[in-house]
């Protein structure tokens, strides 16, 4: 652990992702997205295609605004590994992104250099913790930006 910060067992992270989609559902898509606030991140979801099954997966995550752009972590609940959806994105980069204001077609990219440096700050100011929970893993966690396109 790093500088105290603890990542509850998996099995309580993939439990509660569960019961957040299975709310998001259950309420017709009425509970479970949010928008950020100064401090505070918004819940959207992503509908990705899976890079196997071809089939349209969801997925409830955090994120920034960042002008049009919706910007998320692939941080897999900080355990090691990169979560599905990104790998996913990776394969097929065009998705859904549904926020509170409605549906939008998106683009996935990993931000690097600079852009990245400028998100991940970003991000610390919300979770000042960030860099602690980010040194659990063993890989870097990419910040990722979904642009919005005309489709």
């Amino acid at each position: 652990m790093t500088d105290g910060v603890r990542v509850p067992p998996r099995w309580v992270v993939t439990t509660a992702w569960r019961v957040h989609r299975g709310l998001y559902r259950a309420s017709g898509g009425r509970f479970g997205l949010r928008r950020p606030r100064p401090g505070r991140y918004g819940m959207f979801r992503l509908t990705t295609v899976g890079r196997r099954s071809g089939r349209e997966r969801g997925v409830i995550l955090a994120y920034l605004e960042d002008g049009s752009s919706l910007v998320t972590l692939a941080m897999n609940g900080w355990g090691d590994g990169e979560p599905a959806w990104w790998l996913n994105l990776l394969a097929h980069e065009t998705a859904y992104a549904r926020t509170p204001d409605g549906t939008q077609t998106v683009i996935g990219r990993a931000a690097v250099g600079a852009e990245r440096d400028r998100l991940w700050r970003r991000w610390r100011e919300v979770d000042p913790k960030l860099d602690d929970y980010a040194a659990l893993r063993t890989t870097e966690t990419a910040v990722v930006i979904l642009e919005t396109t005309a489709g």
